[in-house]
């Protein structure tokens, strides 16, 4: 990417936040290295990834350098801005502009791995637990959900993910993120 694409991003993203701040949750989008720490355990090998509010594509970026093919991108947008954006950045990619909670994929498409940019922190639990169900819905068994919080803890309250017969794990703390961040695995007990 360029210094001015670079700059075009944060500009949209600004704006994003300052006309929707709770749906962005940011103010600035994510990092290469938080990128690169959501993205380590996902490659070409993992088929279809699920990716959910990918923003200006920081994370999209990542998955492609991992070689995940563009045409096994299924990007799920709710923003108008940044799904015009992403539909003409990967026009390869399955892009569903729309609500995660209400996620649905044809049957046969299985899903090798999800992520998640989606500030849960800031969504009511309901809405928290219909997006958790339409993910594992279309995961295939084994596969994981790789989520980023600003928080001290995992974004998912305990009480939800034993609900739903989940189980979440640490996997590392990105201090050069602005703000840092910490990565979870959240997957099927």
């Amino acid at each position: 990417m360029t210094a001015q694409t670079t700059a075009s991003d944060f500009t949209l993203f600004l704006r994003s936040w300052v006309t929707r701040p709770l749906e962005v949750a940011a103010i600035a989008p994510s990092s290469k290295r938080l990128a690169a720490a959501m993205t380590t355990e996902i490659s070409h090998a993992s088929g279809s990834v699920l990716e959910l509010g990918p923003g200006t594509g920081a994370f999209t970026r990542a998955l492609l350098r991992n070689g995940v093919e563009e045409r096994n991108l299924i990007l799920v947008e709710r923003n108008p801005s940044f799904a015009v954006l992403l539909r003409k950045r990967y026009p390869a990619a399955t892009l569903i502009e729309g609500d995660a909670q209400h996620l649905s994929l044809p049957v046969e498409r299985s899903v090798g791995a999800a992520i998640s940019g989606l500030p849960l922190l800031s969504m009511p639990a309901q809405t928290v637990r219909g997006i958790l169900s339409a993910v594992f819905y279309h995961l295939a068994e084994g596969a994981s959900l790789f989520q980023f919080t600003y928080g001290p803890r995992c974004p998912v309250r305990p009480k939800l993910l034993a609900e739903l017969s989940l189980e979440a794990s640490f996997l590392r703390w990105v201090p050069l993120n602005l703000p840092p961040a910490s990565v979870y695995r959240i997957a099927r007990r």
